[in-house]
């Protein structure tokens, strides 16, 4: 088996972007290129050959097959910018598959398991067990809190070193470009506190919580009584804690819950930050309509959550995120979201897209597990560092490049006179 590097840069239609060496001592690709990937066992090779893409090479990133030079894993940013949509290069032709067994010997074309961070695909679900079709339908609240089990119940500890003290794991909003990542969630916060207008004495639901900041910000700041659920027991757990150390359990709350078993209603505010995305596309008018319902009349809904640029694209996400960070997640085009708030019989007041806030907000938390790379590792493992490394430079660049965005929807429950409750003008500041 000779000449490695050099093969798998013919698959690449484009030409690789960067260098490539192989444990065989070849290499292909600029040799003034600042980065370069080392594909430093046969496993590398049989990931990125039977998993062609960015599952592929995510495999083999994770799995520790893969190293890369010029970069940290905590944030690979310079080298999968160049990567980014070359990683695609589809199914040989047989023509190249004669060629690949012959230079790179067939046993490297045999799937190797993958890594252990690798979450079950959809047809691994349906086959497991022969489990029931009711049980284990996607968005299913059995396999939603799953799913959600996944991605946030690493270790509550990973998250404050990735995170920082506000634990928030959403966009922030930067006032201006200087501002640091805490001073950004913040101002995230009260945004939607002012989008919301929320007074002293008035009720809000906060519907996937996460580990409670804007049940807490709004506790705090607003006088209001704040509830906030989530799926994760991790997160409701260390929320229920930080909400007694701040002296605020008399105003908020959290609960290991999902969304559609609150009893409670006619709350005065509903916020949704970072959840319609777990929702799944087909499941839009349910959940609406659930947020509307608990509501009383004028009552508002501020909608915060990862769009596609545009409504005709799949909603599903790539197999690495599907896999290995998002279970299940669904994208699509803010247009959608608003027709399906619309449709939900909600008066939708104003759309916003701050898009680029998350490039930055993704930026600061690459510069927090890098900061913190060796006590993350400890905590979780390497493999898991190098999941979140990996996702959170590619989430960026989708930013950057406007293939994803962030969208606020601001929406009141206007009642039967066609009263909303909503001002001549906003007073929040456009």
């Amino acid at each position: 088996m000779t000449d490695i590097a050099p093969t798998i840069a013919s698959l690449f239609p484009d030409g690789l972007p960067l260098r490539l060496t192989a444990y065989d001592g070849s290499s292909a690709g600029p040799e003034d290129s600042p980065y370069t990937i080392e594909l430093t066992s046969p496993r590398a090779l049989s990931y990125l050959l039977t998993a062609p893409g960015d599952l592929g090479l995510g495999r083999a990133y994770v799995a520790g097959d893969i190293a890369l030079h010029g970069a940290h894993p905590g944030n690979p940013y310079g080298p999968f910018s160049l990567l980014k949509d070359h990683t695609d290069f589809g199914i040989p032709r047989p023509s190249q598959v004669i060629e690949l067994v012959r230079a790179l010997g067939l046993r490297n074309l045999v799937p190797p398991a993958p890594p252990p961070q690798e979450h079950l695909p959809a047809w691994r679900h349906r086959l497991e067990g022969l489990r029931a079709v009711t049980q284990w339908s996607r968005h299913s609240q059995e396999r939603d809190a799953d799913a959600i089990h996944h991605h946030y119940d690493v270790s509550n500890a990973f998250y404050e070193y990735v995170l920082g003290p506000s634990m928030t794991y959403t966009c922030a909003v930067f006032p201006t470009e200087d501002a640091t990542l805490e001073e950004a969630q913040e101002n995230k916060y009260d945004l939607i506190c002012r989008k919301l207008d929320l007074q002293p004495g008035q009720r809000l639901l906060d519907v996937g919580c996460g580990w409670g900041g804007m049940v807490r910000h709004a506790a705090k700041h607003y006088g209001v009584k704040a509830l906030g659920v989530t799926l994760s027991r991790n997160q409701a757990e260390w929320a229920t804690q930080e909400i007694k150390r701040q002296g605020l359990d008399d105003l908020a709350e959290v609960r290991f819950s999902d969304y559609r078993d609150v009893p409670e209603g006619d709350f005065d505010a509903v916020s949704s930050i970072g959840l319609t995305e777990h929702i799944g596309v087909a499941n839009y008018p349910a959940y609406f309509g659930s947020l509307r319902d608990k509501l009383k009349p004028q009552g508002r809904l501020l909608n915060h959550c990862i769009t596609r640029d545009d409504s005709t694209k799949s909603p599903k996400a790539g197999a690495f995120i599907d896999r290995y960070v998002f279970p299940d997640g669904e994208l699509i085009g803010s247009g959608t979201i608003v027709r399906e708030v619309e449709n939900a019989g909600l008066e939708v007041q104003h759309h916003e897209n701050i898009r680029i806030h998350y490039a930055k907000t993704l930026q600061g938390w690459s510069e927090n597990l890098v900061e913190n790379w060796d006590a993350c590792v400890a905590e979780t493992s390497e493999g898991t560092a190098r999941v979140w490394g990996l996702y959170m430079v590619g989430s960026r660049i989708a930013f950057e490049r406007n293939e994803i965005q962030l969208h606020h929807v601001l929406a009141t429950k206007t009642d039967e006179n066609g009263v909303s409750g909503y001002p001549l003008r906003p007073g929040f500041g456009v």
